[in-house]
Protein backbone atom coordinates (compact mmCIF):
# COMPACT_ATOMS: atom_id res chain seq x y z
CA UNK A 1 0.00 0.00 0.00
CA UNK A 2 0.93 3.71 -1.09
CA UNK A 3 1.19 6.26 1.22
CA UNK A 4 2.11 9.02 -0.40
CA UNK A 5 0.25 12.00 0.02
CA UNK A 6 -2.99 12.75 -2.29
CA UNK A 7 -3.12 16.68 -3.59
CA UNK A 8 -6.69 18.09 -4.00
CA UNK A 9 -8.05 18.29 -7.34
CA UNK A 10 -7.59 22.10 -7.05
CA UNK A 11 -3.37 21.47 -7.24
CA UNK A 12 -3.43 19.75 -9.88
CA UNK A 13 -2.61 20.42 -13.50
CA UNK A 14 -4.94 18.88 -16.03
CA UNK A 15 -8.34 19.74 -14.19
CA UNK A 16 -7.20 23.88 -14.72
CA UNK A 17 -6.61 23.21 -18.00
CA UNK A 18 -9.76 21.45 -19.13
CA UNK A 19 -11.30 24.44 -17.38
CA UNK A 20 -9.30 26.51 -19.48
CA UNK A 21 -10.23 25.33 -22.65
CA UNK A 22 -13.79 25.37 -21.83
CA UNK A 23 -13.69 28.90 -20.70
CA UNK A 24 -11.91 29.83 -23.51
CA UNK A 25 -14.22 28.58 -25.93
CA UNK A 26 -17.04 29.83 -24.07
CA UNK A 27 -15.80 33.39 -24.46
CA UNK A 28 -14.31 33.48 -28.16
CA UNK A 29 -18.29 32.43 -29.18
CA UNK A 30 -19.97 34.58 -27.04
CA UNK A 31 -17.77 37.49 -28.57
CA UNK A 32 -18.28 36.02 -32.18
CA UNK A 33 -22.21 35.77 -30.83
CA UNK A 34 -22.07 39.76 -30.27
CA UNK A 35 -19.78 40.71 -33.44
CA UNK A 36 -22.79 38.46 -35.77
CA UNK A 37 -25.74 40.28 -34.08
CA UNK A 38 -23.95 43.64 -34.01
CA UNK A 39 -22.56 43.64 -37.69
CA UNK A 40 -24.87 44.47 -40.76
CA UNK A 41 -24.67 42.07 -43.62
CA UNK A 42 -24.07 44.28 -46.32
CA UNK A 43 -24.39 41.91 -49.26
CA UNK A 44 -28.18 41.10 -48.19
CA UNK A 45 -30.94 43.31 -50.59
CA UNK A 46 -33.64 44.09 -48.35
CA UNK A 47 -35.09 45.73 -50.87
CA UNK A 48 -34.24 42.44 -53.47
CA UNK A 49 -37.77 42.77 -55.21
CA UNK A 50 -37.35 46.68 -56.78
CA UNK A 51 -33.97 46.12 -57.14
CA UNK A 52 -34.83 43.02 -59.50
CA UNK A 53 -37.44 45.33 -60.94
CA UNK A 54 -34.77 48.03 -61.48
CA UNK A 55 -32.83 45.14 -63.80
CA UNK A 56 -35.08 44.74 -65.72
CA UNK A 57 -35.56 48.51 -66.87
CA UNK A 58 -31.61 48.61 -67.38
CA UNK A 59 -32.07 45.42 -69.83
CA UNK A 60 -34.91 47.00 -71.49
CA UNK A 61 -33.41 50.61 -72.22
CA UNK A 62 -29.91 48.46 -72.98
CA UNK A 63 -32.19 46.28 -76.08
CA UNK A 64 -33.64 49.79 -77.09
CA UNK A 65 -30.77 50.85 -78.19
CA UNK A 66 -29.44 47.93 -79.76
CA UNK A 67 -33.23 48.53 -81.70
CA UNK A 68 -32.08 52.01 -82.65
CA UNK A 69 -28.50 50.44 -83.85
CA UNK A 70 -26.60 52.91 -81.01
CA UNK A 71 -23.11 52.85 -80.87
CA UNK A 72 -20.62 55.69 -79.49
CA UNK A 73 -17.23 56.27 -79.66
CA UNK A 74 -15.35 58.10 -76.63
CA UNK A 75 -12.78 60.57 -76.81
CA UNK A 76 -11.44 62.41 -73.61
CA UNK A 77 -8.22 64.48 -73.97
CA UNK A 78 -5.98 63.78 -71.09
CA UNK A 79 -4.40 67.58 -71.51
CA UNK A 80 -7.10 69.65 -71.83
CA UNK A 81 -10.21 67.66 -70.55
CA UNK A 82 -12.16 67.81 -73.73
CA UNK A 83 -14.77 65.02 -74.43
CA UNK A 84 -15.92 63.73 -77.69
CA UNK A 85 -18.45 61.54 -78.58
CA UNK A 86 -19.69 60.21 -81.97
CA UNK A 87 -22.77 58.29 -81.72
CA UNK A 88 -23.93 56.47 -84.50
CA UNK A 89 -27.62 55.22 -84.78
CA UNK A 90 -31.37 56.64 -85.40
CA UNK A 91 -31.69 58.59 -82.29
CA UNK A 92 -29.52 61.68 -81.42
CA UNK A 93 -31.00 64.02 -78.74
CA UNK A 94 -29.58 67.41 -78.21
CA UNK A 95 -27.92 66.59 -75.09
CA UNK A 96 -26.45 63.39 -73.45
CA UNK A 97 -25.34 62.39 -69.57
CA UNK A 98 -22.56 60.52 -69.67
CA UNK A 99 -21.80 58.45 -66.47
CA UNK A 100 -18.10 57.62 -65.39
CA UNK A 101 -18.78 54.84 -62.15
CA UNK A 102 -15.93 54.28 -60.78
CA UNK A 103 -15.77 50.53 -59.78
CA UNK A 104 -15.15 50.52 -55.91
CA UNK A 105 -15.93 53.61 -54.26
CA UNK A 106 -19.31 55.56 -55.73
CA UNK A 107 -18.00 58.63 -53.94
CA UNK A 108 -15.79 59.16 -56.95
CA UNK A 109 -18.72 58.59 -59.76
CA UNK A 110 -18.71 61.80 -61.99
CA UNK A 111 -21.25 63.03 -64.99
CA UNK A 112 -21.25 65.15 -67.55
CA UNK A 113 -23.34 66.68 -69.90
CA UNK A 114 -22.45 66.79 -73.85
CA UNK A 115 -23.70 69.17 -76.17
CA UNK A 116 -24.87 67.78 -80.08
CA UNK A 117 -22.81 70.16 -82.26
CA UNK A 118 -22.88 68.51 -85.67
CA UNK A 119 -24.13 64.89 -87.24
CA UNK A 120 -24.05 62.72 -84.27
CA UNK A 121 -21.15 64.73 -83.00
CA UNK A 122 -20.91 65.31 -79.21
CA UNK A 123 -18.56 67.25 -77.08
CA UNK A 124 -18.00 67.79 -73.15
CA UNK A 125 -15.51 69.27 -70.79
CA UNK A 126 -14.03 67.49 -67.30
CA UNK A 127 -12.94 69.64 -64.91
CA UNK A 128 -9.85 67.55 -63.78
CA UNK A 129 -8.16 64.83 -65.15
CA UNK A 130 -8.90 60.98 -65.16
CA UNK A 131 -6.86 57.90 -64.30
CA UNK A 132 -7.77 54.38 -63.19
CA UNK A 133 -10.16 52.37 -64.93
CA UNK A 134 -13.97 53.45 -65.16
CA UNK A 135 -17.38 52.40 -65.89
CA UNK A 136 -19.61 53.89 -68.53
CA UNK A 137 -23.33 54.83 -69.33
CA UNK A 138 -24.56 56.93 -71.66
CA UNK A 139 -28.07 58.35 -71.61
CA UNK A 140 -30.35 61.33 -73.30
CA UNK A 141 -30.91 63.75 -70.89
CA UNK A 142 -34.41 63.55 -70.27
CA UNK A 143 -36.56 62.39 -66.52
CA UNK A 144 -36.73 58.79 -68.37
CA UNK A 145 -34.36 58.38 -70.87
CA UNK A 146 -35.09 55.32 -73.22
CA UNK A 147 -31.77 54.16 -74.57
CA UNK A 148 -28.43 53.69 -72.58
CA UNK A 149 -24.98 52.68 -73.65
CA UNK A 150 -22.30 50.97 -71.65
CA UNK A 151 -18.69 50.81 -71.89
CA UNK A 152 -15.61 50.65 -69.95
CA UNK A 153 -12.13 52.64 -70.08
CA UNK A 154 -9.00 52.86 -68.61
CA UNK A 155 -7.62 56.44 -68.30
CA UNK A 156 -5.62 58.24 -69.78
CA UNK A 157 -6.91 56.90 -73.03
CA UNK A 158 -4.58 55.83 -75.74
CA UNK A 159 -7.24 55.80 -78.24
CA UNK A 160 -11.36 55.80 -78.14
CA UNK A 161 -13.56 53.97 -75.62
CA UNK A 162 -16.45 52.12 -77.68
CA UNK A 163 -19.91 52.29 -76.03
CA UNK A 164 -22.54 50.14 -77.27
CA UNK A 165 -26.13 48.39 -75.88
CA UNK A 166 -24.96 45.76 -73.09
CA UNK A 167 -21.46 45.42 -71.91
CA UNK A 168 -20.01 46.34 -68.36
CA UNK A 169 -21.85 48.90 -66.06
Amino acid sequence: MSTAPVTPWYKQFWPWLLLGLLFTSITASSTLAVLAIRSADGMVQEDYYEHGRAINMILAKQQRAAELELAGDLRIDDQTGDITLDLAGDDRPERLILKLLFPTRDDRDQSFTLEHVRDGRYVGQAEERLAYRWYLQLQPDHDTPEWRLNGEATFPLDDTASLAPGGAG
